[in-house]
């Protein structure tokens, strides 16, 4: 079995589009905000090939993509501060939030890596002991 990353790499390579351009852009962001990062692949079955995942104590973002667009979800968004309003997809949800890049949009890097650093955050925060 290859790697995550290297099947990353290859998902990137398979776009070869603005899709893939944008994954990779949005990966380097990532690493370079938690060079921590861990990617994994998940949920790869008969009928997907599976989805490139960002974690650290737990998942901070996927990394899919789709026809017209590149979506980075949150797994806990909705409990992140946004104070650039980068979320823009999944308000609706009680947990998930998502970040739907267009062809040609630009990428708030600051404010992403500012959202990837509060997901790590809250991933690395020690949950209470019961009594």
């Amino acid at each position: 079995m290859e790697s995550a990353s290297a099947a990353i790499d290859l998902k990137i390579k398979e776009l070869g589009d603005w899709r893939g351009t944008t994954l990779a852009k949005v990966r380097d962001i990532i690493r370079k905000a938690d060079p921590e990062i861990v990617e994994e692949w998940k949920w790869a079955k008969a009928t997907s090939p599976g989805t490139p995942v960002f974690s650290h104590g737990g998942i901070v973002c996927t990394g899919e993509t789709y026809k017209h667009i590149v979506k980075l979800t949150f797994a806990k968004g909705a409990s992140l501060p946004d104070p650039s309003g980068l979320f823009n997809s999944s308000l609706e949800g009680n947990v998930r939030r998502a970040i739907d890049i267009s062809e040609g949009d630009k990428i708030n890097e600051a404010a992403l890596k500012d959202l990837i650093r509060a997901a790590v955050a809250l991933n690395l925060k020690k949950k209470p002991k019961a009594r």
